[in-house]
């Protein structure tokens, strides 16, 4: 998954966010590992995503959050410079689709952003999200929360619109950079693990769809 142009890329002087990391010696690292090692040997990705024999699939659901949400979030940082309030003053995926913020905070109705606000709102909620021992257990023994696959398929459909909008409105800032067969290997690999595990209402997918069809099937 790396090579030149990641470094080139993502070695810039902003650094989007920290990055969420799994503790070395811990089961989560361990299953990071493994993960990781079937993507750098080229493994199918449609089996990379499969739950190994014998692992716990809250652990497993759980190492590939924190680690798409890393990727997807370098991706966003490497187009953020140009998709502004000007650019894109409404968070959209096309005409046919608009995305409207609501938390348990300040926009508790559905509201219109620009894409940028929409965008630093998405990344912190979900950087909470996984920085929440609550949600996201790191202790060996620690219990998962019962609604834990909700929150995830919640995590994961706001996180697929970052794919939705750098698609249809950057991807000729992707192209130029060089960028566009990583950043397909990152969808790819997204997209099966979400359908593996039924993580994403086929409608929320509704907006890739054809290039999806073409890409993955």
């Amino acid at each position: 998954m790396s090579g030149p142009f990641l470094k080139q890329v993502f070695n810039k002087d902003k650094t989007f966010r920290p990055k969420r990391k799994f503790e070395p010696g811990t089961q989560r690292f361990e299953l990071h590992k493994r993960a990781q090692a079937s993507l750098n040997a080229g493994l199918d990705l449609r089996l990379a995503v499969q739950l190994p024999p014998g692992e716990d699939l809250h652990d497993w659901v759980a190492v590939h959050v924190v680690d798409f949400f890393n990727r997807i979030n370098l991706i966003y940082g490497t187009i953020s410079d140009g998709c502004t309030e000007q650019s894109c003053p409404v968070m959209s995926g096309g005409p046919k689709y608009e995305y409207r913020w609501q938390d348990e905070h300040k926009f508790r109705k559905p509201t219109a952003l620009s894409a940028p606000r929409y965008m630093d709102l998405l990344m912190d909620w979900v950087e909470a999200q996984i920085n929440d021992e609550e949600v996201f257990p790191t202790s060996v023994g620690t219990p998962f929360p019962k609604n834990f696959l909700q929150t995830v398929r919640k995590i994961l459909s706001r996180l697929f619109r970052v794919f939705v909008h750098v698609y249809i409105h950057h991807f000729d800032r992707i192209a130029q950079m060089g960028s566009e067969a990583h950043v397909n290997t990152c969808y790819k690999h997204f997209y099966y693990f979400v359908r593996e595990f039924g993580l994403i209402d086929a409608k929320e997918l509704e907006p890739l769809k054809e290039m999806t069809t073409r890409m993955c099937h």
